[in-house]
C-alpha cells in the first residue's frame, strides 16, 4: 500500500521542469536523509493512495500536465500499481518520482518518466547546486543541469 498526506499535496512549477506539477507527498519513506525537511514522513500516515483518490486529486487541480511522488513509500509493488494505473487512466500527463536512493530498479526506469535519485547531503545541496549529488532523469537522460542558473546562489 502507498499512503501520502493529503493536506501536503500541492501544485509546484519548480520541481520539474515545463511541467505544472501536482506534488504528493508519500510517507513510509526508506530514507534517513540527513537534513531531512519531513522526517515525519518516515511513518506510516496518512491515505491509502487510491484509483479514486488519484482522480480526485487530478480533478481538484486542473492545468497540471505532470504527477510526481515525492517519495516511494516501502511497498514496491504498490508504487507500480500506483505508476501503471496514471499512466494508463490518465495518459496526458508526466509522471515522475522522488527516490532519495541511489538507484533504482529497471521497472521503475520503465514506468517514470522523471526520476531523481540521491539521498539529500547538505554539503553538496539541492539539484540548484552544481556541485549536488541528487541527479534528475528524463527518460534515463540526466537534466540536473537545468536547475543550475547563473546568478543565483546553488547554496540557497
Amino acid at each position: 500500500m502507498i499512503k501520502y498526506v493529503p493536506e501536503m499535496t500541492s501544485v509546484v512549477m519548480e520541481e520539474i521542469p515545463d511541467k505544472v506539477t501536482l506534488a504528493v507527498e508519500i510517507s513510509n519513506c526508506q530514507g534517513t536523509c540527513m537534513g531531512c525537511h519531513s522526517p515525519f514522513l518516515r511513518a506510516d500516515i496518512g491515505e491509502e493512495l487510491t484509483p479514486s483518490a488519484i482522480d480526485a486529486l487530478i480533478a481538484d487541480n486542473f492545468g497540471v500536465n505532470c504527477f510526481l511522488l515525492l517519495g516511494e513509500g516501502k511497498d514496491h509493488e504498490a508504487l507500480l500499481s500506483v505508476g501503471r494505473y496514471i499512466k494508463q487512466e490518465h495518459p496526458n500527463l508526466a509522471l515522475a518520482l522522488y527516490s532519495g536512493r541511489k538507484s533504482v530498479e529497471d521497472d521503475i526506469w520503465d514506468l517514470f518518466d522523471y526520476i531523481k535519485i540521491g539521498p539529500y547531503i547538505p554539503e553538496r545541496g539541492p539539484l540548484n547546486n552544481p556541485h549536488t549529488n541528487q541527479r534528475l532523469y528524463k527518460n534515463r537522460e540526466d537534466i540536473t543541469s537545468r536547475f543550475w542558473h547563473k546568478g543565483i546562489d546553488p547554496n540557497r
